[in-house]
């Protein structure tokens, strides 16, 4: 007979994905043309935020498991979605300065600041800043996702067990990494996470000072001037510094 949908139907391709719901969540507050764009391309990036945060944690537990095969296989495919949400910038920046200024008034004071997801995403890294929960005091289930995700261990926290558990330190693997070419290969695929989200953040950065220059964020941020700030942010900062340390 074939699957059925939660309504006994014959499951199909729009029963299946929920093509109906999913086309009825891009409401704009204008009649604005490229607001629909501005939507759409800000919920994907939330999709895509979901499934990284599924592969950094299959990636931190089987690193926990000794599983190390497996963490490079998710690390790998995280790092063709973090290239997809770099790519994903330039369909942006297709809006014109002013065709954004016709409806960037009324998204105040909504900003991409506040993307719950985002933050997991480097706390679950291993960039553990407390200060972001100070903001959500009246969302209290977003501030209890952040609370888990500070508690839990990160992927930097996995892998320095891991290292301890074998032995090591970051100096000793880059020095003789070929006795221990799991670790190192899972160590550079850390690092292409690392760059890969730190290149998003590059062109992230570029794309909102082609729109809006130095105007202040819509959230009350400084705006370009914040996200320049967060341009040096590193979730494994010990791997960048191992190279100045070799010989």
């Amino acid at each position: 007979m074939g699957y059925q949908d939660a309504t006994g139907r014959r499951l199909s391709y729009g029963s299946y994905l929920k093509i109906p719901e999913l086309l009825d969540l891009q409401h704009g507050l204008t009649d604005a043309h490229d607001e629909l764009l501005f939507i759409v391309v800000h919920q994907v990036y939330e999709l895509w935020f979901k499934v990284l945060l599924d592969e950094l944690e299959a990636t931190r537990d089987a690193i926990q498991a000794d599983e190390l095969r497996a963490a490079r296989h998710y690390l790998a495919r995280v790092k063709v979605i973090e290239a997809l949400l770099v790519e994903q910038v330039a369909v942006l920046e297709t809006m014109a300065p002013q065709d954004f200024l016709t409806f960037r008034s009324e998204l105040a004071p909504a900003s991409g600041f506040q993307s719950i997801q985002f933050r997991e995403v480097e706390y679950l890294s291993g960039l553990k800043d407390r200060g972001y929960l100070k903001a959500l005091d009246d969302e209290p289930g977003a501030r209890v996702r952040l609370e888990r995700r500070l508690a839990e261990p990160s992927l930097a926290d996995a892998f320095a067990a891991l290292l301890g558990r074998r032995g090591l330190s970051v100096a000793q693997l880059y020095q003789d990494g070929t006795q221990h070419a799991d670790v190192l290969d899972l160590a550079e695929a850390l690092l292409d996470h690392d760059e890969g989200f730190r290149i998003w953040r590059l062109r992230h950065v570029q794309m909102v000072e082609r729109q809006i220059g130095d105007k202040p964020g819509t959230g009350g941020s400084t705006g370009v001037r914040y996200l320049q700030s967060t341009l040096d942010k590193r979730f494994f900062p010990e791997l960048w510094q191992v190279r100045s340390q070799l010989d």
